[in-house]
């Protein structure tokens, strides 16, 4: 779900330190992009046709980049622009102009409408899922070639369900810039308060059900777990827990709903009876994104599954402190609904463009200890340091990252040592993810609304109009 449009339009309504947009007016953005390199100039050209050599640094290019971080955020433009100081040592050649372009970063309408004028900048931000709609329009470039250990030295270290979020029939189309996985948010005091291990967050539904009623105990009109059931977040949630428990929402051939089973009985069920049976998710339902997260901020609710940038939005947003929060693996631990962020490279671009790119960004993004991988810069700029994501490191790379994260923590990462130290194998979203996620809302809403909800009868109901959305398809 966060990969998806829904996490576009979340983030629209919300400012984020890690997030590298701002909502500027698109009649100013001609205004917005910075250059570097006086040498650069509109001609271009003058390096090798080998697709796998790196870039001539003799070469002149122009590179159009997308979502620069406008001057609203002073402390990420600073470093935007001191990264292309750098890169220009390197590549003195190559003129980047940064854009500040929120109607390519943020709004899902003005994204597609980018993709079919063809008018995307030489190198576009996207999500994992928006793989499938720049291809239908013909907007990225194929860069297999292009990216190699020469050009990107780390690329072995990177892990492979993200680099496969950008790969279609054995052809790459982009590099990733962050990603993210799902696991269990929890309200550390809370859990002291209730007499539970802050350090140990429940790794299966039945100590989730057991950790929520202890939390619940303290009163107050506090909740031990919380869910959501509108605006599309329940059945994200419900695919979440699914996947948690090594179930699917759609079969293997992407045409049949794969739900309606013992499986989707047990997670409907374990939800209702926590909601009627033992009290412990609150009285108020019908809750969607940035609900949980107040109530969680406050110190009303002990847990929500979610991603560890929530925990930054909370701060920075909502007045909460990074020391009361922690994380733990999604409950059952057999896989986790997983997303983020890359840049493509539009297709048509000469091929010392696409080298440019691929170098910008090896160096600003896939570089640890550079580029947005610099923590101690970071921290020196009063950005936080120390969230488990973006983390997409595998191996050496890995190690050493997480070394340079943990000496540069602005909070106490040691909060998140339950989540990092038991990684669970990404997923991607189902096919149609945003309408089945409406559909299965209906079964969300429905055990937790109604003290008597016939469980067999919403999933047979919610089945049927899942399989007819596939079957449009």
């Amino acid at each position: 779900m966060r990969s998806a449009r829904f996490r576009r339009t979340c983030r629209a309504r919300r400012t984020s330190a890690a997030a590298l947009l701002s909502a500027l007016a698109l009649t100013a953005l001609a205004a917005c992009g910075t250059s570097s390199s006086d040498n650069g100039g509109d001609s271009e050209g003058g390096g090798s046709s080998d697709p796998s050599a790196p870039l001539d640094p003799k070469a002149k290019v122009t590179l159009t980049i997308d979502c620069m971080p406008p001057a609203a955020k002073a402390a990420e433009l600073k470093e935007w622009n001191e990264d292309v100081k750098t890169f220009n040592k390197t590549y003195p050649n190559v003129r980047i102009e940064g854009k500040s372009t929120p109607g390519q970063c943020l709004e899902p309408p003005r994204f597609t409408a980018m993709l079919k004028a063809k008018s995307q900048p030489d190198v576009f931000y996207t999500y994992f899922t928006d793989l499938e709609q720049v291809l239908d329009n013909d907007g990225a470039a194929d860069i297999t070639a292009y990216v190699t250990d020469k050009t990107v030295p780390a690329l072995k270290n990177i892990d492979p369900d993200v680099m496969n979020s950008l790969t279609k029939e054995g052809k790459l189309y982009g590099l990733p810039t962050s990603n993210y996985t799902m696991g269990l948010l929890i309200n550390r005091k809370l859990f002291q308060q209730a007499g539970l291990d802050p350090d140990n967050p429940p790794r299966t539904w039945a100590d989730v059900r057991t950790a929520a009623k202890a939390i619940a105990g303290l009163g107050n009109g506090i909740a031990g777990f919380g869910e959501y059931s509108a605006g599309n977040t329940g059945g994200w949630h419900f695919t979440a827990t699914t996947y948690g428990l090594g179930g699917d929402v759609v079969d293997a051939s992407g045409a049949k709903a794969a739900f309606n089973n013992d499986l989707g009985r047990q997670i409907a069920r374990n939800l209702h009876a926590m909601r009627w049976e033992d009290n412990s998710m609150g009285q108020t339902q019908l809750l969607k994104w940035g609900d949980l997260q107040k109530q969680i901020a406050s110190d009303k609710l002990g847990m929500f599954l979610a991603a560890p940038d929530d925990i930054t939005y909370m701060v920075q947003q909502l007045g909460a402190e990074y020391e009361n929060f922690g994380m733990g693996p999604i409950p059952g631990e057999q896989a986790t609904l997983f997303g983020g962020n890359n840049y493509m490279v539009k297709k048509g671009s000469s091929p010392d463009k696409i080298k440019a790119a691929v170098a910008w960004l090896n160096f600003k993004n896939l570089t640890v200890g550079k580029g947005q991988f610099d923590w101690g810069r970071t921290k020196a700029d009063g950005l936080p340091v120390g969230l488990p994501q973006p983390n997409f490191w595998l191996n050496d790379s890995k190690t050493e990252d997480d070394a340079h994260r943990s000496r540069n923590a602005t909070m106490p990462v040691a909060n998140f040592k339950a989540f990092m130290d038991n990684p669970v194998k990404g997923k991607a979203e189902p096919p149609k993810a945003q309408e089945i996620y409406k559909v299965l809302d209906n079964v969300m809403s429905g055990v937790l609304t109604n003290k008597d909800a016939d469980v067999d009868k919403l999933l047979a109901t919610a089945e049927q109009q899942v399989n007819q959305i596939l079957a449009n398809q």
